[in-house]
C-alpha cells in the first residue's frame, strides 16, 4: 500500500512539475540502500545529468543521509559546470525530509536554485 500511495502522489506532482532545457526537472529516487538523482528535460524526453550513490568512494563509512548530501552536491556541481542554474524539484512522491531533503540541501550548497 505504501508504494501505491507514493505512485499516486508522484502522478499528482508530475501534473504540475515540468522540466525544460533551461529549467530541467530535478528528480530523486530513493531505494533502501541507494539514492539516485537526475536532471531531466521533459520537452525532448532526455536525461541531461544523472548520478547516484553507486559512484565509487561515496559510501566509505558514512550514513545514508550523508551519502545523499554528497550525491546532491555532486549533481549540483556538474549542473553548474554545464551552465544550469535553476531547476524544478521533483520529490517523486516522497516526503520532503531525511535523505530527500539531504539531496536538495547538497544541490543548493553546490549552487542550484529551486
Amino acid at each position: 500500500m505504501k508504494l501505491v500511495g507514493r505512485k499516486l502522489r508522484h502522478q499528482r506532482i508530475r501534473k504540475k512539475v515540468f522540466g525544460t532545457k533551461d529549467r530541467p526537472r530535478f528528480c530523486v529516487f530513493r531505494s533502501n540502500r541507494h539514492i539516485y538523482a537526475q536532471l531531466i528535460d521533459d520537452q525532448s524526453q532526455r536525461v541531461i545529468i544523472g548520478t547516484s550513490s553507486l559512484v565509487k568512494d561515496t559510501a566509505k563509512g558514512k550514513k545514508k543521509t550523508e551519502i545523499a548530501f554528497e550525491t546532491g552536491k555532486r549533481i549540483g556541481k556538474t549542473a553548474v559546470e554545464k551552465g544550469i542554474k535553476t531547476v524544478t524539484f521533483d520529490r517523486a512522491g516522497y516526503k520532503y525530509h531525511g535523505r530527500i531533503k539531504a539531496v536538495a540541501d547538497g544541490a543548493r550548497e553546490a549552487g542550484l536554485i529551486f
